[in-house]
C-alpha cells in the first residue's frame, strides 16, 4: 500500500472516532432516563384500590352511621389498609428483599396498625359494642397475608372465620332491631371474601415481587428504586486497529513439509510392520485389571470451622398483676388473675349483674343468688358453681374448666375451649349447649340419685343431598 493512500485511510478514520464520540457524549445516561419515567400503577395495585374505592368504602361508612368505639376503630383499619397498599406499590417496583431485618423493617407499619387495634380491642372490654370490635380483632391479623408464602389465601381464611363467633353474635342480637348492624357485619364479611379473591388472581403463592426491580432499600413513594444493576454503561469504544500487513511466508518451509509428507507415506506402506516400535501393555499396567492404580491421593479439603453458639436470650419477665374481685358501675363482677385460690365467693349479687372471669388459674369460684350471665375466658383449670342464670353461661379460650349450675340455666356457650366439664341440674336438663372450635366436652345429667356422663361430639359429616348441605355427627 502507497504512503499517500495510507494517509487517506488514517484521516477518515479519525473523522469516524470524533464522529462516534460526539454521540456518545450527547446520548442520554440512563440514570437521567429512569427518572424522568412517570410513577405507573401497576394492574394488581390497581385491583387492591378498587377493593379500597369499593367493599371497604362501604364497610367504613357503615361504620360512620354506627359511631363510637366502632368509628374509632374504623379509623384505624383504614391506616392498616393504606399501609398495605403502600407495600404493594412498593413490591411492584422492586426485588424481593434477601435481608430479613429489611423485611421486617419494610412489614413494620402494617403489623403496628394491627396490633393497635387488637390493643384497642382489649382495652374497650365494657364498650357496648365489644361484639364489634372483637369481630374485627379477631380478623384484622389476616392482613397479615402480605409475609406469607406459599398459602397466603388459606392464611386470610383462617383468620376471616375466627371473628365468625362474635360476628354471629352481632347478627343473632340485632337482627329485628337494627339493620345497620347487620349490613355492617355483610360487608366486613364481603370485604374479606373480596380480598381473598384478590389474592388467588394477583399473589397466589405470595407477594408479586418485581423480578427487574430496584432495590427495596431506597425506595420512596413517587420516586423510582435505584436500580441494583450497577453504574451506567460506558460510551461506544472507539474504531477497531487497521489490520496487520501481510508477511510473505518464507520460501524455506515448502522443503520441510514436503519431507514431512514423504516419511509419513513411508511408515503407512510399511503395513502391519508399523507396530512393531510399540511397546507391549501387560495386565499389571491396566487399570480395570490392576485396583491398585485407581487409588490415588484423597481430593483436599477444607476444614470445616463449627459456627459459633448464638448467645442465650434473656428470659423474658413474667409480670404478674394483683388479683381483683369487684363489682364496676354495679352491673358487672369482675374476677381477674387469681391463682390457687379454690375459696372466691360472690354472695351480694342482682339479677341484673353479670360476672366476667378472666386469666384465672386452679381456682373455684361460688356465685350466690340468681344473675344474668357469667362469661369465663382465657382461663386455666377454673370451676364456676352458681344457683341460677337468666341468660348463659360462656367458655372462651379457656381449658380443663368446669361448670356446676344448682338452679336453672337456659343456655350454655363453649368456644375455642380444650377440656369442659358441664354439671346439669334436674331443673336445668333442657339447657341448649352451642360449641365452636372446641374439644374434650362432657356434660354430667343426675339420673335415680347418680349421675351419668355423655360427651359433646367434635367430628361430624356433611354430604350434599341435591338442595342443600346436610350435616350430621359422624360415627367414626
Amino acid at each position: 500500500m502507497s504512503t499517500e493512500a495510507l494517509t487517506t485511510a488514517v484521516n477518515r478514520l479519525e473523522a469516524v472516532a470524533t464522529r462516534l464520540e460526539a454521540l456518545a457524549l450527547k446520548a442520554p445516561s440512563p440514570s437521567r432516563a429512569s427518572s424522568s419515567e412517570p410513577d405507573v400503577v401497576v394492574p394488581y395495585v390497581q385491583a387492591f384500590d378498587g377493593i379500597i374505592n369499593g367493599p371497604y368504602a362501604k364497610f367504613q361508612a357503615l361504620s360512620a352511621k354506627i359511631g363510637g368505639d366502632v368509628q374509632t376503630m374504623c379509623n384505624t383499619i383504614t391506616k392498616t389498609f393504606s399501609d398495605q397498599r403502600a407495600f404493594l406499590n412498593m413490591a411492584s417496583k422492586c426485588k424481593e428483599p434477601k435481608d430479613k431485618a429489611l423485611m421486617a423493617k419494610l412489614l413494620q407499619p402494617t403489623s403496628q396498625s394491627i396490633q393497635t387495634i387488637m390493643e384497642f380491642r382489649e382495652s374497650k372490654r365494657q364498650s357496648p359494642f365489644f361484639n364489634h370490635l372483637s369481630t374485627v380483632s379477631e380478623s384484622i391479623p389476616g392482613l397479615g397475608w402480605i409475609s406469607v408464602a406459599p398459602t397466603p389465601g388459606p392464611y386470610l381464611k383462617d383468620f376471616m372465620d375466627a371473628g365468625m363467633f362474635y360476628s354471629n353474635r352481632i347478627l343473632k342480637e340485632f337482627k329485628d332491631k337494627d339493620q345497620t348492624h347487620v349490613d355492617w357485619v355483610k360487608s366486613w364479611n364481603a370485604l374479606f371474601k373480596e380480598l381473598q379473591a384478590y389474592i388467588k388472581s394477583s399473589h397466589t403463592t405470595g407477594v408479586a415481587w418485581n423480578m427487574q426491580g430496584g432495590d427495596a432499600s431506597t425506595f420512596s413513594a413517587g420516586a423510582p428504586a435505584a436500580s441494583s444493576g450497577g453504574p451506567p454503561a460506558p460510551p461506544p469504544p472507539g474504531p477497531p486497529p487497521p489490520p496487520p500487513p501481510i508477511v510473505d511466508a518464507p520460501t524455506g518451509s515448502t522443503g520441510s513439509s514436503t519431507d514431512g509428507r514423504a516419511a509419513l507415506f513411508d511408515a503407512l506402506n510399511k503395513g502391519a510392520d508399523v507396530t512393531k516400535g510399540l511397546k507391549t501393555v501387560t495386565d499389571k499396567m491396566k487399570t480395570h485389571k490392576n485396583p491398585a492404580l485407581r487409588q490415588g491421593p484423597a481430593p483436599f479439603k477444607a476444614p470445616v470451622k463449627a459456627p459459633p453458639k448464638p448467645a442465650p436470650k434473656p428470659a423474658a419477665k413474667v409480670v404478674v398483676k394483683p388479683p381483683v374481685t369487684e363489682l364496676q358501675n354495679g352491673k358487672k363482677w369482675v374476677v381477674e388473675n387469681h391463682v390457687d385460690n379454690p375459696n372466691i365467693q360472690i354472695t351480694d349479687t342482682a339479677i341484673n349483674q353479670t360476672v366476667y372471669i378472666y386469666k384465672c388459674q386452679k381456682s373455684t369460684i361460688q356465685i350466690k343468688g340468681k344473675i344474668n350471665s357469667i362469661i369465663v375466658d382465657s382461663c386455666k383449670k377454673v370451676g364456676v358453681v352458681f344457683d341460677d342464670l337468666v341468660s348463659s353461661l360462656e367458655f372462651i379460650n379457656c381449658q380443663s374448666v368446669k361448670g356446676q349450675v344448682i338452679g336453672t340455666m337456659p343456655t350454655v356457650s363453649i368456644d375455642k375451649t380444650d377440656g369442659a366439664q358441664i354439671f346439669l341440674s334436674e331443673s336445668s336438663l333442657k339447657a341448649e349447649i352451642v360449641s365452636a372450635k372446641s374439644s374434650e366436652m362432657n356434660v354430667v345429667i343426675p339420673k335415680d340419685g347418680d349421675f351419668v356422663e355423655f360427651a359433646l361430639p367434635e367430628q361430624f359429616k356433611t354430604t350434599f343431598d341435591g338442595k342443600k348441605m346436610v350435616t350430621v355427627m359422624s360415627d367414626i
